[in-house]
């Protein structure tokens, strides 16, 4: 997307900036004034998953926000590093370069994946993924996935197909509505907007092409960070069973349920997010009480 022409009314672009850190041009949006919350969207999505929750956090937190690789506003410099592993490295770079010494890692989804990821070479941050992508994709995404990825390579219209097909009236309501969430029509434009974006879709599908969760799945044991996983109860997209399942293989990792929200509950309920998110640093983080 071009950023003059599309981010004047994009959520908080005033806390806008943009960063090299090889290989990307990030995207980054910081607001607030404390410790560094590290905010880290779900595939497919950008900054604007979080308008609601980050000014919140940010009444306690200065918080930081990227879009990943290829989507939003971030410029991809390869197409090769999609991967779990490889967005891990670039964000901790991207960390380091900013000196960004996070006081808690929140993700979404996938980003919740790439939190706990973080959190390996930093066993005392406190971690909070919200429904968190924590298995590898089953049945026909097993298989659909590696072959976008050999169809990104041998065609590079298809990012244009799903960007054409995505401006077919109902078809992004209905995607969104199979998370278990109901956006209000402002959050529905957004995300309209970026799945008409080629090179928003491309670096989504690179990113699920590349997606493996293996190693972190072995590593779980072992990671010692206090985890909070807060799961929508109707959430459509990733079971909440996942997140129990690798709650029960973590050291000191819990689960909150919200019966009624769906994959997008951070968007659709940022006020309970943001409560819950503060309650669980005022237990691991005392020194630093909640203004929420």
């Amino acid at each position: 997307m071009d950023w003059v022409r599309d981010a004047g009314d994009w959520p908080l672009a005033g806390y806008s900036t943009f960063v090299e850190s090889p290989p990307h041009r990030w995207h980054v949006q910081i607001l607030g004034e404390g410790p560094d919350a590290v905010l880290l969207h779900g595939a497919g999505g950008a900054t604007q998953s979080f308008r609601h929750l980050a000014p919140l956090l940010a009444r306690r937190n200065r918080v930081v926000m990227m879009d990943l690789p290829g989507q939003g506003f971030t410029r991809m410099g390869t197409r090769q590093r999609c991967g779990l592993r490889p967005v891990t490295e670039d964000i901790r770079a991207l960390l380091e370069k900013m000196d960004v010494s996070p006081e808690v890692i929140v993700g979404h989804s996938a980003g919740a994946a790439i939190a706990l990821s973080l959190a390996v070479d930093r066993p005392l941050v406190p971690v909070v993924g919200i429904n968190p992508a924590l298995g590898n994709f089953e049945g026909a995404a097993g298989w659909l996935f590696p072959m976008l990825a050999k169809a990104l390579a041998l065609t590079p219209l298809v990012p244009q197909v799903f960007a054409r097909a995505a401006r077919t009236p109902g078809r992004v309501e209905g995607l969104l509505a199979s998370t278990g969430s109901a956006l209000d029509p402002a959050g529905t434009a957004l995300y309209r907007r970026l799945v008409r974006d080629p090179g928003h879709v491309e670096a989504t599908l690179l990113m699920m092409a590349q997606w493996s969760i293996d190693g972190l799945l072995d590593r779980l044991p072992a990671i010692g960070s206090p985890t909070l996983f807060l799961v929508g109860g109707r959430d459509g997209a990733v079971p909440p069973k996942v997140a129990a399942l690798a709650s029960a293989r973590m050291p000191d990792a819990a689960v909150t349920s919200f019966a009624y929200e769906g994959h997008l509950l951070h968007e659709t309920a940022p006020c309970a997010t943001a409560e819950a998110i503060a309650a669980f640093l005022d237990e691991r983080v005392p020194d630093q009480p909640s203004r929420a």
